[in-house]
C-alpha cells in the first residue's frame, strides 16, 4: 500500500463547506506520484508510460477543511499491459471516498501499449490489495 498525507486548502473548500468533489480525483491522482516514478524514473512527459483509461469514484462522507486527509493506494489487478488501483481517502479515521483507476502501460513513440516489465511488476506486487475474510 502507498499512504499519502494532504491538507486540504481553503481554495479547494466548496460554497457549503466541504471539499468540492472535483478535488478528489486530484488528491487520487497526487498520491500515485511513485507508481508514475516505477513506469517514468525521470518523470520526462517524452517518455511517460502511465496513460489512465478508466476511472471511478465513490463518495461516502463529506471532507473538511482544517483537517489532514490520508490517501490510501493499493494495486488490484495487474495484467499484461495494465494494471488496476483501488483507492481510499480517510478523514478522522472514516473512510470518506473509493475508486478505481486502470492505466495501460503505453509508448507514445509506437502509439502501442506494451507489456508491464517484469522489475515493475515485482514492485507492484508489494502493494497488492489484501481481501479480509
Amino acid at each position: 500500500m502507498y499512504r499519502m498525507i494532504i491538507e486540504p486548502r481553503v481554495s479547494e473548500t466548496d460554497g457549503v463547506g466541504h471539499i468540492n468533489n472535483t478535488t478528489i480525483p486530484i488528491w487520487f491522482e497526487a498520491a500515485r506520484n511513485p507508481l508514475f516514478k516505477l513506469f517514468t524514473p525521470d518523470s520526462s512527459f517524452e517518455k511517460w508510460r502511465m496513460i489512465i483509461i478508466n476511472m471511478n469514484v465513490d463518495y461516502l462522507q463529506q471532507i473538511y477543511f482544517g483537517r489532514d486527509v490520508e490517501v490510501f493506494t493499493w494495486v488490484k489487478k495487474i495484467g499484461n499491459t495494465s494494471l488496476q488501483l483501488y483507492e481510499e481517502i480517510h478523514q478522522d479515521t472514516r473512510v470518506c471516498a473509493k475508486g478505481t483507476v486502470t492505466y495501460v502501460n503505453f509508448n507514445l513513440q509506437t502509439q502501442k501499449s506494451e507489456p508491464i516489465p517484469d522489475e515493475i511488476r515485482r514492485e507492484l506486487e508489494l502493494h497488492y490489495l489484501q481481501i479480509e475474510s
